[in-house]
This record gives C-alpha cells, sequence and structure tokens, in this order.
C-alpha cells in the first residue's frame, strides 16, 4: 500500500463519476446487516515508504458514522479531505502523507463499529473511503466509540515512520458526541478478536497510541445544549489537542486538518494558517483556539 501520488485532477475525475445529486447514499454503500461477528479480527495496516513515498508519514482521519452523522462523511468524500491533503502536499509540513480513514460508530449496539481503509498515498484515500459502510447506529448511550481508532492505531498499525526514523505520525478524530470512557474485554474480542486480560480506559488506549501518533480530536457543535459538556469532557481528555467547529462551519475541516498536522510537527497555529485563504483562516483560529501542545515529532527510545 502507498503506491503512486495524488494530484487534484484526479479526485476532480473522481468525483464526477459521483452521481450527480451527490447524497450521501449515492456516494457510500449502504449498511446490509450481514457484518461478521469479528470484522478486524487479524486486520492490521501498514505505512511503509517505497519509491514514490521514500519518508511516508502516516495520518489516520476517524470520523463519526452514527446517527444523523452521514453529512460529515460525505463533506470529507466531496470536500474536505481532498483540500486537506493538497495543502499536505503543497505546504509540506510532513513528507509523503499515507492517509488512512476510519469510519467509528458504537462498539456497545452497532454491527460495524469500527471500519478501515489501506493508508494510501494516491486517490484510492478517498475511492476506498467511499467503500465504507454508512450503519448510521449509535445507541443514545452517552457516547460513540472513538477509542476504537486509538486501539486499531496502537495495536494494529505498523509504520515506517515510527520503526525507521523514529517520528510520530497523526490520528484525527472527528464527531460531535462524547466519548465512551472504556473499551471492555468483550469489547475487544467482538471488535478485533483479541483477547485482553482487562478492561482498556480512554486514557491508556491515548497513552498506547500516543507511541507513535500525534492524537487530536475535533468536536462538532450541533447548536444543542450538552455542546459545551462535551467539549469539556474533550478538554479533559485530549488537553490542548481539542478543536471545535460549529457545524455550519463544517467546510474548513480541511483547513482545520492540515493545520493540526502542522501544529503536531511543531508549528503554532497561526503559522499553519498563513497558508490558508482569510476568511477560512479567521474561522479555523477560533476553532484552534484551545490547541496548545509543546510535543516534539522525534520520538526517544
Amino acid at each position: 500500500m502507498g503506491r503512486g501520488s495524488y494530484t487534484a485532477n484526479d479526485w476532480t475525475k473522481l468525483r464526477n463519476a459521483f452521481s450527480e445529486a451527490k447524497k450521501t447514499d449515492s456516494l457510500f454503500v449502504r449498511e446490509t446487516y450481514t457484518a461478521p461477528s469479528k470484522p478486524l479480527s487479524g486486520v492490521f495496516r501498514e505505512a511503509r515508504d517505497n519509491v514514490d513515498s521514500p519518508e511516508s508519514t502516516p495520518v489516520i482521519i476517524g470520523f463519526d458514522v452514527t446517527s444523523s452523522m452521514g453529512y460529515l462523511a460525505e463533506e470529507l468524500a466531496l470536500n474536505s479531505l481532498n483540500k486537506a491533503i493538497m495543502y499536505l502536499y503543497d505546504n509540506k509540513p510532513i513528507l509523503c502523507p499515507q492517509v488512512m480513514c476510519c469510519a467509528i460508530g458504537d462498539c456497545k449496539c452497532d454491527r460495524l463499529p469500527l471500519q478501515v481503509t489501506q493508508f494510501e498515498s494516491d486517490i484510492r484515500i478517498l475511492s476506498q473511503l467511499t467503500q465504507l459502510k454508512l450503519e448510521g447506529g449509535g445507541g443514545g448511550n452517552g457516547g460513540e466509540s472513538y477509542n476504537l481508532a486509538w486501539y486499531f492505531a496502537a495495536e494494529r498499525t505498523c509504520t515506517d515512520a515510527f520503526e525507521k526514523r523514529r517520528r510520530k505520525g497523526h490520528l484525527i478524530t472527528i464527531g460531535d458526541d462524547f466519548c465512551h470512557s472504556v473499551l471492555t474485554k468483550s469489547e475487544i474480542s467482538r471488535v478485533f478478536g483479541d483477547d485482553v486480560p482487562f478492561d482498556i480506559s480512554d486514557e491508556e488506549l491515548i497513552s498506547a497510541a500516543e507511541e507513535k501518533y500525534n492524537i487530536f480530536h475535533i468536536h462538532i457543535d450541533k447548536g444543542t445544549n450538552t455542546d459545551d459538556r462535551v467539549f469539556a469532557d474533550w478538554q479533559k481528555l485530549l488537553p490542548g489537542r481539542t478543536a471545535a467547529v460549529e457545524k455550519n462551519d463544517i467546510s474548513i475541516l480541511s483547513e482545520l486538518i492540515y493545520a493540526l498536522i502542522s501544529v503536531g510537527e511543531g508549528s503554532t497555529p497561526n503559522e499553519a494558517l498563513s497558508s490558508v485563504e482569510q476568511c477560512a483562516a479567521e474561522k479555523a483560529a477560533k476553532s484552534l483556539a484551545y490547541i496548545n501542545i509543546s510535543d516534539n515529532n522525534t520520538i526517544s527510545f
């Protein structure tokens, strides 16, 4: 995986191949409720160097596909992911991005609580994205399973950036709800087929994934009375690594993704946004107001 290179023209051709209606139902595969009980049993993903990506950098974008969140998948497929990738190629905060997408649901009730694409460097990033199934589940149970992305990153990804160069990749989750506070033994067994001795807390999962990735979260403000509590909870979980964007401003996701990756590489939010058009930069700056990290991206062993 990870061969080839990405161009805006490739995306334009793919986008034109989508239904003219540009509806979520025509872009994504709908869940048919025939999923196996352990869809990720034995599944690993690799971000490896090759002739096209001699210094590969893994990027994981995880997004909520529960309930009414289909608009988020559509925005990523039609606009934001392409634009974010072009920012990365044009401004080069990282070398040779290899992008993997995760569709995140609720492991307490969904049949497909986590789906993952391969790490790719070309238009397959987007073509594989649209092959993910939008289950549209979630259980109204006080959260979603964003923590599945951290478990997968820690336990099921192998990267040359980490193994050869002692460099971190980047993992960004996007959604509008709380995160369940723990992955239970039974949930890990059902989703991944792994036999672990204990339940694993979010803090432990983040700590494990942070060995190989800079972790961020983008909270989508729906305009409800729970938004402040959700954002505050994420701030406790990922202090200085949580951004917020209003649902009506979802079009600046590309700028936020690009800026967070740049911050993970040592830039300030203002430095990262200096290459973004002014209107989008102003909105993104407000969203990034609480972002503040000081970690160096080089890992010491």
